[in-house]
């Protein structure tokens, strides 16, 4: 009886991502149940991308497809299979009005056959794809707003939103473990794929990032090209002073979800400020709606910030679908530091 007992209190001690999501819905009276099913969705199609990029390696997956996409960025096969998975995981569900994705030039419209529902997604199904023959962290990020158009199509209007205004935002590492992190605005909690089982299991409940940290994170091959507000500070963080007995460590994985997942359990910053090769034409290299903002909208949710370097993030207008910005995410103090340099020296 006792073994059996303990084995029960075990058993209760594991959450699951759809406990934990239905949990949630529970406690909102107003729920219709179309975000839970969208969360569903958005797990069962992070385990089947997840698998794909398991066996990637043992199968004609890697390489390119020899198609250029919108962003003029060449298509990995993997990048093809993990757009087609999103888009089938949704255009059935009658939770979406519209998508979009870093992969599609315009909205990606729900066929007519189907329902409609009255929420927005916009993702990049497949974030740092270009260094997965060298088996570096990939990932999924995703976006979630309401509809606020009448009418039963969604347009671009729904789609360009600030971030502000997210009712979800995530991310999906896949890694030594596949790890989804997401929030609905209370909080951000992040699950690890059990293979096993093929549940996503609750792992790290109500992240926090700390206050300040010692490591940060960007491509420091764009030095030059950056203004002189950030290089000051960076040249701060990597010299040694009175209030910093060493350092800070460089760590950059050049994978998005990989720099930001641990910028967010470890502290310190990631940066990929403006660039000024062309000074006539400054440029950020991050998109703005499945990229910068559903990071954003994470790390504030977390007790960090997300800033251009100018403004917050969740405060930027959208004007285009892939906009792209320049993109600060980290622990207050770091955030505030660069945030101060680049307001006194540009």
């Amino acid at each position: 009886m006792k073994k059996s007992a303990s084995i029960t209190a075990r058993m209760s001690d594991i959450i699951t991502i759809e406990r934990h999501i239905l949990h949630h819905e529970r406690q909102n009276p107003e729920a219709t149940g179309q975000l839970t099913r969208l969360l569903y969705q958005i797990a069962y199609a992070s385990k089947v991308i997840s698998r794909e990029v398991r066996r990637a390696g043992l199968l004609d997956i890697l390489g390119t497809t020899g198609d250029v996409n919108v962003q003029g960025e060449t298509v990995q096969k993997l990048d093809a299979i993990a757009q087609e998975t999103f888009y089938a995981a949704f255009d059935h569900m009658g939770v979406l009005c519209c998508m979009t994705s870093e992969e599609v030039d315009d909205i990606i419209p729900i066929p007519a056959q189907f329902d409609l529902g009255k929420y927005t997604l916009a993702f990049d199904p497949l974030d740092g794809s270009s260094n997965i023959a060298a088996n570096v962290n990939v990932g999924t990020i995703f976006s979630v707003h309401r509809k606020i158009t009448p009418g039963r199509d969604g347009t671009s209007e729904d789609l360009l939103q600030p971030g502000r205004r997210q009712v979800v935002a995530g991310y999906v590492m896949y890694g030594s473990s596949t790890m989804m992190v997401y929030t609905t605005g209370r909080g951000v909690y992040g699950f690890t794929l059990e293979p096993s089982m093929g549940e996503f299991l609750l792992s790290h409940p109500d992240i926090r990032i700390p206050d300040e940290g010692k490591i940060f994170s960007c491509n420091m091959g764009n030095y030059r090209y950056w203004s002189e507000g950030v290089r000051k500070y960076v040249d701060d963080v990597m010299s040694t002073d009175k209030e910093r007995d060493r350092p800070f460590s460089s760590r950059y994985i050049g994978s998005l979800v990989a720099d930001a997942h641990r910028t967010l359990l470890y502290g310190g910053i990631f940066m990929y400020p403006m660039d000024y090769k062309d000074p006539s034409k400054p440029k950020g290299k991050l998109r703005l709606l499945y990229e910068a903002s559903p990071m954003a909208f994470i790390f504030e949710q977390a007790g960090g910030m997300a800033s251009t370097g100018e403004i917050p993030v969740l405060d930027v207008q959208p004007t285009e679908l892939h906009q792209r910005v320049p993109l600060f995410l980290g622990s207050k103090r770091e955030m505030k530091e660069v945030i101060a340099s680049i307001k006194q020296h540009g």
